[in-house]
């Protein structure tokens, strides 16, 4: 018996490529095409990368929220205020004092720094504490002025705020505390450095060299996940000066293509390896992993491109510009992995093919079998089926279950980090004036001004109310105003209740009694109006893309339980995690603060892990359809699957949900939610159904998972996902 060295020695490489005489399907040929024009295919993508660099570097971006919602209220409101030149037409934001003595013995040091603020760019007007009483808390220890910008949030630069926050702070003394808070004060602070993309990439490398054991190997998926990155960033950045694209967005686009990026180039390298341990030459050997992995990473891209244009329908602004960015981001990815990738394949084919053979010979010298682990679960699985089953699904349900009580909203001051201003104003708004003042409600009044003060009057005496500013008119007079402050914070049901109250109950009665037109709207009924649109029209979206999805599914696999079976597991996966979400972020568990989850989060979660969980479910299927293609025995072709594609979808799996719980490191409250909700997704979806479920129900369906009425057969176009003249694995 040789030594491993003699074995390593005796798998010496094969003679030179020759081409394919197989025949080569078009992901085969793209491979092929890349691999022959390697250096061009490089050269090209370097310098569109360093051209969309240049070029958004140069040009900017011009990131911006559009949190509109026609056919609303607070929309409504909004669009009244500007057209009759209320002031109120901009947003402001409130510098808070704390004085151990009082406010009124700073006056000579606060009134010229406002007089300061009032001259600078991007604010319309200010209100000093000194000049209403109402600005000043009965003890007389905390006031606040009120700077109103001459734009919406989106619309005012940061800069210019970031000034007004420098100014009120420099008059600070140990007696005399200055905060800045609003939601133009939240954004302009500065961002933290991306310590949770670093973390991502790190743990990825590792992951990848612990799989492949080799820095040369476990470098190519990482490397051509970031030049995807990188060029999707770029894109996005200069596409936000023609389409409105949000301003968190970057982030999640490098979240979507690290994870999306590795996993895709994982999936295909994987398979090139395997190709090349069954004594395939590397040419050949990237040809044929194109022509089967590829096209699964295809139609799981395209399948989560269509998710997140379903988002599109949703109808609101900034929701829609992510969508369109990270769809951008996938088809980049997508396109590295397919082009790419198999140019560096054929660059260092060589190196890598040397590293496999050894490490096969090692393998083989010391008794085992590739898959083996795997195989022996699935064996496992397959002998107590229904029990496996039973327990995987009642888990997801109990996780699920918090889900049914989850309570959509945005993030305020009150969740950002204790050290920030607008978290210091806040608190100190609270304290000073009651928990609802954070999140007042404004009341448009469309009609003369004693309709207004009619209004006025009736707001102040409604439960939840704790007070109503006096109405103030618009410049034109067509219009007043009223600050309707809640007696509760901005974010607690009893403020979504008011909401509903002052629209349901108590407007339609002022109307009558006034003849005036009456709205509620401002921030927080904005915020709310947004959250249940949202909710409204989620199940539509839901059906609609998981409908497209299982059409897709009977068209590749000609099976009506195929599609059925992926559409609820991936339903039950991702009802699972975002219970998860809820039980943490709304509940506060391990110490995180309690509040609604942001609006953007189910649907979000739901067009990204639908489109990845199809990614595994054709993977594993698609290797145990052709297994039974081949022997028409059902247990081994379930063994099979699972044995030659489990060891990839977990390391896959692995390497998603580092990347993604990294974000749970981000001090952003929405980045925390969507990095938890994708990373336990991912992680049920890769270890408690691909590995146990999924086997379990292929068992008990045995050769009716492939079933398909005579009829709808005849009718269906055929579309194989399986490498052409190959269906041996």
């Amino acid at each position: 018996m040789s030594s491993p060295r003699g074995s390593a020695a005796s798998l010496a490489l094969p003679p030179p490529d020759r081409p394919d005489q197989a025949r080569v399907g078009r992901f085969g040929a793209l491979a092929g095409w890349a691999q022959r024009h390697r250096w061009a295919a490089l050269v090209l993508w370097v310098a569109v990368l360093a051209a969309i660099t240049l070029g958004s570097t140069a040009a900017g971006s011009a990131y911006r929220n559009d949190f509109s919602l026609p056919g609303t209220d607070s929309q409504a409101a909004t669009d009244l205020f500007k057209k009759h030149g209320s002031e109120q037409a901009g947003d402001s934001v409130e510098i808070v004092f704390k004085g151990t003595q009082g406010v009124a013995v700073h006056k000579a040091t606060v009134e010229p720094m406002l007089a300061a603020v009032k001259g600078m760019a991007g604010v319309a007007d200010v209100r000093s504490p000194y000049a209403d009483t109402s600005a000043v808390s009965e003890d007389g220890t905390i006031g606040y002025a009120s700077v109103t910008l001459d734009g919406k949030t989106e619309d005012v630069p940061r800069e210019d705020v970031a000034q007004i926050i420098d100014t009120a702070k420099s008059i600070e003394t140990d007696g005399l505390q200055v905060e800045v808070g609003g939601e133009a004060a939240r954004n302009a602070e500065d961002k933290e450095a991306p310590t949770a993309e670093l973390a991502g990439i790190v743990a990825a490398l590792v992951i990848l060299v612990l799989l492949f054991g080799s820095v040369l190997a476990a470098s190519l998926p990482l490397i051509t996940a970031l030049f995807a990155v990188g060029g999707a960033i770029g894109l996005i950045a200069l596409a936000s000066h023609i389409f409105t694209v949000a301003d968190f967005t970057p982030p999640i686009l490098m979240l979507v293509g690290l994870g999306v990026g590795v996993d895709y180039a994982l999936l295909i390298f994987y398979r090139y390896r395997h190709e090349l341990t069954d004594g395939g030459r590397p040419a050949e050997a990237a040809r044929k992993a194109l022509d089967s992995a590829g096209r699964t990473v295809f139609f799981a891209g395209c399948t989560v491109i269509i998710a997140l244009l379903g988002l599109v329908a949703l109808g609101l602004g900034s929701l829609q510009g992510v969508a369109l960015a990270v769809a951008v981001t996938v088809l980049v990815t997508m396109a590295a992995s397919l082009v790419l990738l198999p140019a560096l394949l054929a660059l260092f084919g060589a190196r890598i093919q040397r590293h496999v053979l050894k490490q096969t010979a090692r393998t083989t010298a010391r008794g085992r079998t590739e898959g083996s682990r795997w195989r022996a679960m699935a064996h496992a699985v397959q002998r107590r089926p229904l029990p496996t089953l039973l327990v995987g699904v009642i888990a997801l349900l109990a996780l699920s279950a918090p889900a049914l009580s989850m309570r959509l909203g945005f993030a305020d001051s009150g969740n950002d980090p204790e050290a920030t201003t607008s978290r210091q104003a806040y608190d100190l708004l609270a304290e000073g004036f009651g928990p609802g003042f954070n999140g007042p409600l404004i009341v448009l009044v469309k009609g003369d001004e004693g309709a207004g003060r009619a209004v006025q009057k009736e707001l102040a005496g409604a439960d939840g109310v704790a007070e109503a500013s006096p109405a103030m008119p618009s410049e034109d007079g067509a219009l007043s105003t009223v600050f309707v402050y809640p007696t509760t914070a901005p974010q607690d049901e009893g403020t979504t209740d008011l909401v509903h109250h002052l629209r349901d109950d108590v407007a339609p009665g002022l109307e009558h009694d006034t003849g005036a037109e009456v709205l509620v709207g401002g921030a927080t009924a904005a915020s709310q109006d947004v959250s249940e649109t949202l909710a409204q029209r989620l199940p539509l979206f839901v059906a609609v893309v998981v409908g497209v999805s299982s059409l897709l599914l009977l068209l590749v696999f000609r099976s009506v339980w195929i599609p059925v079976k992926a559409a609820v597991l991936n339903l039950l996966s991702i009802s699972a995690a975002l219970g998860v979400v809820t039980v943490v972020f709304q509940h506060g568990w391990f110490g995180a603060q309690p509040g609604p989850i942001e609006a953007f989060i189910p649907a979000l979660i739901f067009a990204i892990v639908f489109g990845l969980s199809m990614d595994y479910e054709v993977f594993l299927v698609s290797r145990i359809h052709e297994e039974w293609t081949r022997t028409k025995d059902h247990s081994h072709a379930v063994r099979e699957g699972l044995a030659s594609t489990g060891k990839v979808i977990t390391a896959a799996a692995a390497i998603m949900v580092v990347v993604f719980a990294a974000f749970v490191l981000s001090s952003d409250r929405m980045l925390q939610q969507f990095g938890l909700g994708l990373a336990v997704a991912i992680l049920l979806d890769a270890v408690v159904i691909r590995c146990l479920i999924v086997p379990a129900v292929m068992q008990m369906l045995g050769k009716w998972a492939w079933w398909l009425p005579a009829p709808l057969a005849r009718r269906l176009p055929k579309v194989s996902i399986e490498r052409p003249g190959d269906s041996s694995g």
